[in-house]
């Protein structure tokens, strides 16, 4: 390749075209934006949409239009909550990326051109400024002072110096000092270099990790696996009580026509439509009701985990942490001194060793670290003399090899010579200051220490000179030492309380980080993370088995230098030990992990396309409390699925017995298909509205997270679903048979069971928006749904009883005063009866109701 004024000329268009042609554009792996037919697609698919579809038709089959026309309504208004909230949530994601590819910088045919990212082919000359983000893995040519932000690829919170070396090959995991490589999406934090692409695309570190990510598969909600077992099981009984009801009837009336009327009445009274209603219902508005909170939901299946997270994995480099440089400490005159936070007022001592590092620094940094020491000079030093914004910057001594130290020469208006001011490793500035054994040692000790924190350590120096010329060393100055300043990346804000949450809520932090041992204990120690003494590093994890792994899991709270493909070790591991794992990240580093974990949570601002596209929630305002009520809200909404589905199974028992019953006993028929579409719009609205709305219980961060092999329907639930239904059936079928037997005719005693089966239904809704709270201190708590369905129901009741049409229609007598009594005493016995089960006699005698 020839060479123009020492730079390469770069390749020609021809070559360019060849290797196009042969690699393809310079982009990552992407699964790109879902069409709305595509979502669609996926919705419709899904098995408990495809299970309500098909029961609609069924009813439709049997003749049932109303039933099938309001079940086929649902389920147009599913989908299309559905579709609507996964199109909101790819339009934001959309809104997210940047659509433009960053421009880069390249030599082609001897000039230099700004192009598209894209468009970047191997073996093109990359030129490479401060700020720019690098557009392919490259190796360094020429560089004068490069230092770049791998973060993004390494999780290392610190820019790593970069030099040009000949004879090396690329190593395995990115990262580390003194290497001529630099990597596609690093960022250039300081100097200068040129570079020759060496791979784009798919190729790069960014891209295998893409590629890494198609090999991960997406686990099956565990409540879809359940809920498909539940829904199975009691069709399958419906189906046999079915058949025994229309059998029964017609061996003992000899009327067949009117048996399987019977029959479909009760599979109409016992079908489990209701379940996947509800599950797809509160599993939607949970994500918009999540989408609140700035959590935006990719994967639906990911909102009923979040209540049974036991392990929360935390990145620490921009999650944990504000992902920017901060002076924490410095050491000036002979002692250490703490900086706050805010940095508003500095001890008088330390001024001087603030004002030399911003000296130090370009008038304008990029560089973290140098922004960290002009935000701090600015905040505390602006009215003191500590300030040069007039004085002239006479020349600039770089970085080298040899001399892990800059120097700035600066003239004052004022004065006639020459103010130096260097900066750099402090090993370095020891050398620049000649130091004697005796103060190298004393400094070396006060360097262990502020180093032992995590921070890193940054020397000062400064020096004079007259009005003769300026000298090409640095070390031809006479410098004095000045002090140390103690950088680190500052915890974001709220964190330690958002974890101290998560800890009373049983759920396990695991901070995992690209960092050093020693700044990620003491980011630990700073948040409040239990076992900071604990720590694996990444090469201590290469040299462990699976078993030992497994072992030291439990009782590790931090891994330190890990790189992605340990990372994703780790949750595996945690997931072989039944834990539910929550993984937080925003680097293409966090990618892997964060879709092999249960909860997947990627950053939106800060976040990577690759890890948004990876995760299954994203926090929109990348704030760390976020996920804290997300949590919250999933626990809130599983409850609310198992009241709903307690209040599904309580509330069909009267139903079907009073379906049943009657036909077995040669009774009148209690119930009709009128009756029970009339409870079907009782029952639905309730279910899927004002459960979904009900608040939270108290408490619901206090207690551990529920177990992954819990029961969606466990026994505690089934039994009390199953006496609070029982009692209200035996109550209403023993009313029926007492007006049977002291001459109420059929069409009365009809009615006033059916009132007595309506507030039932009433009662078991009060009933079970708490499973602690008795029903009259749960009426306090605001829920408009509830009043708005109760109403409704009442108000249908009187409608069906009143107007002779709808009286007809349902096969009630015309009401008259004489069936106050009984009908008042039935409503009013139903409504109550449900919430005995709380009562602590009750209790006592069904101890496993809990």
């Amino acid at each position: 390749m020839p060479e123009l004024n020492g730079v390469p000329s770069g390749l020609s268009a021809d070559e360019v075209n060849a290797r196009l042609e042969r690699d393809g554009w310079n982009e990552l792996p992407s699964g790109g934006r879902r069409s709305f037919f595509v979502i669609l697609f996926d919705v419709v698919r899904e098995p408990m949409f495809l299970m309500l579809i098909a029961c609609g038709l069924i009813y439709l089959f049997l003749g049932s239009v109303e039933d099938a026309l309001m079940l086929l309504g649902f389920v147009v208004v599913i989908i299309g909550i559905a579709i609507v909230q996964e199109g909101r949530t790819e339009r934001a994601l959309e809104a997210l990326r940047d659509l433009s590819s960053p421009r880069a910088l390249v030599m082609r045919d001897g000039e230099q051109q700004r192009i598209a990212g894209r468009e970047v082919v191997q073996d093109d000359i990359l030129l490479l400024s401060e700020g720019d983000r690098i557009p392919a893995d490259a190796v360094l040519l020429s560089a004068s002072s490069v230092s770049t932000d791998e973060s993004l690829l390494t999780g290392e919170s610190f820019a790593v110096r970069k030099t040009c070396r000949t004879g090396m090959t690329p190593p395995a995991v990115p990262g580390g000092d003194d290497l001529p490589f630099v990597y596609s999406g690093t960022l250039m934090v300081k100097g200068h270099g040129i570079a020759k692409a060496i791979q784009t695309g798919p190729r790069t570190q960014i891209g295998r990790i893409g590629i890494a990510l198609g090999s991960l598969s997406q686990e099956e909600g565990l409540l879809q696996r359940q809920m498909r077992k539940v829904v199975q099981t009691i069709s399958i009984y419906s189906l046999l009580l079915c058949i025994v009801v229309a059998v029964a009837y017609g061996f003992t009336r000899h009327d067949w026509l009117n048996g399987l009327l019977a029959g479909l009445t009760l599979a109409m009274a016992t079908l489990p439509e209701e379940f996947p209603m509800v599950l797809v219902i509160f599993l939607a508005l949970g994500a918009w009701r999540i989408s609140r909170f700035n959590v935006l939901t990719r994967r639906v299946s990911a909102v009923e985990m979040l209540g049974a997270a036991t392990v929360l994995c935390v990145d620490k480099t921009g999650t944990l942490t504000e992902n920017r440089m901060t002076v924490r400490q410095v050491y000036a005159e002979g002692a250490i001194y703490e900086i706050d936070g805010k940095g508003n007022s500095l001890p008088e001592e330390v001024h001087e060793a603030v004002e030399y590092s911003i000296l130090a620094s370009p008038p304008d940094p990029f560089d973290p670290m140098e922004k960290a020491m002009r935000e701090l000079g600015e905040k505390a030093l602006s009215n003191t003399e500590h300030l040069h914004r007039d004085w002239e910057l006479q020349r600039e001594y770089p970085l080298s090899d040899q001399l892990l130290a800059m120097s700035h020469v600066w003239r004052s208006k004022a004065g006639s010579g020459y103010i130096i001011a260097a900066k750099g490793a402090p090993e370095a500035i020891a050398d620049l200051c000649h130091l004697d054994e005796l103060q190298t040692a004393s400094l070396q000790s006060v360097i262990d220490t502020i180093a032992s924190s995590g921070m890193r350590v940054i020397g000062v120096a400064r020096a004079t000179l007259g009005s003769q010329p300026l000298p090409e060393e640095q070390h031809d100055y006479d410098f004095t030492f000045v002090g140390l300043l103690g950088l680190e990346d500052p915890v974001r804000e709220g964190v330690p309380e958002a974890l101290k949450e998560c800890h009373e809520a049983g759920m396990r932090m695991i901070m995992i980080t690209g960092d050093y041992p020693s700044t990620a204990r003491r980011i630990g120690d700073q948040i409040g993370l239990a076992g900071t003494e604990r720590i694996i590093t990444g090469p201590e994890l290469e040299g462990m088995g699976d078993e030992e792994l497994g072992e030291r899991i439990d009782s590790t709270s931090i891994f330190a230098r890990v790189h992605p493909g340990q990372k994703l070790r780790i949750v595996e591991a945690l997931k072989r030990r039944n834990e539910v794992v929550a993984m937080t990240g925003d680097g293409v580093n966090d990618a892997p992990a964060l879709k092999a974990a249960h909860i997947g949570i990627a950053m939106g601002g800060r976040g990577t396309d690759v890890a948004r596209e990876a995760a299954s929630l994203v926090l929109v305002d990348d704030h760390f409390d976020s996920i804290v009520r997300a949590v919250k809200m999933g626990r809130r909404i599983y409850d609310n699925i198992q009241k709903a589905m307690a209040f599904i199974l309580s509330v069909h028992l009267p139903i079907a017995g009073m379906s049943l019953l009657p036909v077995l006993l040669n009774w009148p028929l209690a119930l009709l298909p009128a009756h029970i579409l009339f409870l079907e719009l009782i029952i639905d609205p309730s279910c899927s509205i004002v459960f979904e709305m009900e608040q939270e219980e108290r408490g619901i961060m206090k207690r551990p997270p529920r177990k992954l092999d819990e029961a969606l329907l466990g026994r505690k639930i089934v039994i009390r679903s199953l006496v609070q239904g029982s009692l209200i059936f035996l109550f209403v079928l023993v009313m029926y048979a007492i007006m049977l037997q002291n001459g109420y005719g059929e069409a009365e005693s009809r009615m006033i069971a059916f009132a007595g089966v309506v507030a039932g239904n009433i009662g078991l809704i009060f009933t079970n928006r708490s499973w602690n709270e008795p029903m009259l201190r749960s009426m306090k708590v605001p829920n408009p749904a509830m009043w708005w369905v109760t109403v409704g129901a009442l108000l249908f009741l009187g409608i069906v009883a009143g107007v002779p049409l709808m009286r007809d229609l349902f096969r009630f007598a015309v009401p008259e005063w004489h069936h106050l009594p009984p009908a008042l005493f039935s409503i009013i016995i139903c409504f109550l009866l449900p919430d005995v089960v709380k009562r602590p006699i009750f209790r006592s005698l069904f101890p496993s109701m809990g």
